[in-house]
């Protein structure tokens, strides 16, 4: 990408994350008004999820004031719950938010896919901040539905995709907007994990009895009911398509974040899926152990048009022909193509970005700071609710990058189809079944 259009990606950016890192101040809670929050003051604290991953995202809160934690699954979350007894404890968020809604300031929402947009939704419409763990919902209804609210409540909110606030990406985003490697046009990106489940498909009718600690139909939540079996949880409901989003979905936050940025990638015109050995109607609860889902991004202010290839499992991306033996190709991250070079990153932010063979770096005269540097992601939050600004990751960034992962799930149900999307319309204009997916239906009970 050249320097001539790199300032028209950074007002973009700054535009959608202003005040990222505003210096703190300090503002009495008097001169704000009742009920708003001092930049001086502790914030109090719900988290949904408090297990696994939730757990992490608690630590990284803590400092604030914890006042009410939910979860479902005891088994793991009753040793968390222990740690904070000044908490109140509950297993259904909707009570949880009933119970304390003038007592909580923000949420941090740390389920498995298919319950974030019911819980962030309520947190929302509650005039609450809200970080969500990645990816940011489970369908593209959700997704829109999500940054409309946090639009209309003005709250502030955050992606859990932690590598957005690291120095690796403003590094990568700084290069490419140097013309590092010219004018990108292809870039290949994934993740090697394998969520296939079709050789556990025959136990989907076995019986088994729920665990006390449990509370299966609220772990079901919006999804069509089925019976317990605990080859769904705890952490492998990743690999069940009604309750998780894959490899793509897990990992597209953050691998395909950095180009997402740096080109200002939005929305893409065309989505294609190949895979072997899979069949989207048989095999349609799990995924694929393979797969390569191609996105087509039009040309955008002065960049040209994009190619971005994800890699899923056992699709691995190439070796680049530029990197020299016996160094190491992440097998998650990507290699961007541009007219003049390649640059080759890891996960989460572009760890260990560097410009392809080693020659080139070392050539390279890298170009000063532009874009301000953060310290933690969920600090970025949390001063961003203090200052009254956005975060980094916030919603109306998110969502669209979190969409790219559920466009790529719905190709995979039209397997080998060269999907035409409408973005502005939310609908796919050459294929009315892809559509259907669009919005899937909740079970009776649950609603958006």
């Amino acid at each position: 990408m050249d320097k001539k259009y790199k300032n028209t990606t950074r007002r973009q950016f700054l535009h959608k994350a202003a005040g990222t890192v505003a210096a703190f101040t300090i503002v009495p809670r008097h001169v704000l008004g009742a009920g708003k929050t001092a930049p001086s003051d502790k914030l109090n604290i719900a988290c949904i999820g408090v297990s696994g991953r939730g757990g992490s995202n608690l630590n990284d809160v803590s400092g604030e004031n914890i006042v009410a934690l939910c979860d479902v699954d005891m088994r793991r979350a009753g040793k968390v719950l222990k740690n904070y007894p000044q908490a109140k404890h509950y297993r259904d968020f909707r009570r949880m938010l009933d119970d304390m809604d003038n007592k909580i300031d923000a949420v941090v929402v740390s389920t498995p896919d298919h319950t974030h947009a019911v819980a962030c939704l309520d947190a929302i419409k509650r005039k609450k901040h809200v970080y969500c763990e990645k990816p940011l919902a489970h369908s593209i209804y959700e997704i829109r539905q999500l940054m409309k609210a946090a639009q209309k409540h003005k709250v502030v909110t955050q992606l859990g995709n932690q590598g957005h606030s690291s120095d690796h990406i403003r590094l990568f985003c700084e290069w490419i907007w140097d013309g590092a490697i010219g004018e990108v046009y292809e870039v290949h990106a994934g993740c090697t994990a394998d969520h296939c489940k079709i050789d556990q498909l025959s136990k989907r009718s076995e019986k088994h009895d729920i665990p006390d600690e449990l509370d299966w139909d609220l772990w079901l939540g919006p999804a069509m009911h089925r019976p317990y079996n605990p080859m769904y949880l705890p952490g492998r409901w990743r690999g069940w398509m009604p309750f998780g989003s894959g490899t793509i979905g897990d990992w597209v936050c953050h691998v395909v974040d950095p180009v997402f940025w740096a080109l200002d990638l939005g929305a893409p015109k065309t989505i294609q899926a190949h895979a072997e050995d899979y069949d989207p109607k048989e095999h349609a609860d799990t995924f694929p152990h393979g797969s390569v889902i191609t996105f087509e991004f039009s040309a955008k202010g002065k960049r040209g048009p994009v190619k971005l290839l994800w890699h899923s499992g056992k699709k691995e991306i190439l070796r680049p022909a530029e990197l020299e033996e016996g160094r190491r190709l992440d097998k998650t991250g990507a290699i961007v193509i541009g007219k003049k070079g390649k640059i080759m990153y890891g996960s989460h932010g572009a760890g260990g970005v560097r410009i392809i063979p080693e020659s080139k770096m070392k050539e390279y005269k890298q170009p000063p700071q532009t874009l301000p540097r953060v310290r933690g992601h969920q600090n970025d939050w949390l001063r961003a609710i203090k200052n009254k600004k956005q975060a980094g990751s916030n919603f109306d960034y998110g969502g669209p990058l979190t969409e790219l992962a559920q466009l790529g799930i719905i190709a995979m149900k039209m397997l080998g189809r060269k999907l035409e999307w409408d973005g502005g319309n939310m609908r796919f204009t050459n294929c009315d079944e892809a559509n259907q997916f669009i919005n899937p239906p909740y079970r009776d009970g649950w609603t958006l």
